[in-house]
């Protein structure tokens, strides 16, 4: 392994270690600072995009050889670990075996008696013990899922509808990035920006459409607080600069912040 590290502008480094001990640095930085964007994707899609959620609950076979544990393999285990475990207790208890009583003829015999039938099963537990390891060992530890018979044989949760409505999330993440870039030159606190435009995602709005005019005028309610307000207001400006047309229509879109909730001059 070897270290790698990024010095910034403002004198702070990132150490970064790679195995990758041949190649060039500046392709395994980059390539490092890429991985943690992407995480840091996954991170926000999931919290805020349902990224994980179920599309639905349809099934589909799985048709790539993935290999699983062989079930017949684990139930052998199982016995082996189970015997064993028994076995275990019946050494204990003959070890345990002894005689404290005088040496007479008719206290010993019942002794030697039970240390005989005891000693019987604990070599007959021993030889199925070995039985039950060899017929493990002759098992096949994973096979394909194709293997598995068919009662044990399970399937996959389909993923044709959930790549499409994934494709959806990464396209509206992409579109808020981009929203993201151009508010956060409004604001003091950039790492304010995602969480003002989620409040404005969920911000009541009234749609005014204008056939005569050819605009559809998105009236959004205020913020919670001027602050907000302000760099709302900036940045519908930006957005109405590029005189986008609503989809399916000639209707061109404006977007402005409706008028003060409590004017100065009004009666109460």
């Amino acid at each position: 392994m070897r270290e790698i590290r990024k010095l910034t502008e403002s004198g702070h480094q990132t150490a970064i270690l790679a195995t990758d001990y041949r190649s060039d640095l500046v392709p395994v930085a980059a390539a490092m600072f890429a991985r943690w964007a992407q995480e840091n994707f996954f991170k926000y899609a999931r919290e805020h995009y349902s990224l994980d959620r179920l599309v639905d609950y349809r099934t589909e076979a799985i048709s790539e050889p993935i290999r699983v544990v062989n079930p017949a393999h684990r139930h052998l285990d199982g016995q082996v670990r189970s015997s064993s475990a028994k076995l275990n207790r019946l050494l204990a208890q003959f070890g345990a075996l002894n005689i404290e009583q005088t040496i007479e003829p008719e206290k010993i015999e019942p002794f030697v008696q039970r240390k005989a039938a005891l000693q019987e099963t604990i070599e007959h537990l021993q030889s199925e013990i070995q039985t039950l390891k060899d017929r493990r060992k002759a098992t096949a530890h994973h096979i394909t899922v194709q293997e598995l018979p068919e009662e044990q044989r399970f399937r996959k949760l389909s993923t044709h509808g959930k790549h499409l409505i994934d494709a959806i999330k990464m396209i509206a993440y992409r579109a808020e990035t981009a929203m993201a870039n151009v508010l956060r030159e409004n604001l003091s606190h950039p790492d304010e920006t995602r969480s003002l435009l989620r409040a404005l995602y969920t911000t009541e709005a009234d749609l005014l459409p204008d056939y005569s005019e050819r605009t559809l005028t998105v009236r959004l309610h205020h913020m919670a607080n001027g602050y907000s307000d302000d760099a709302i207001r900036k940045f519908c400006d930006e957005l109405n600069a590029t005189e986008t047309l609503f989809p399916r229509t000639d209707l061109r879109l404006v977007l402005k912040l409706g008028a003060m909730q409590n004017p100065g001059d009004q009666e109460v």
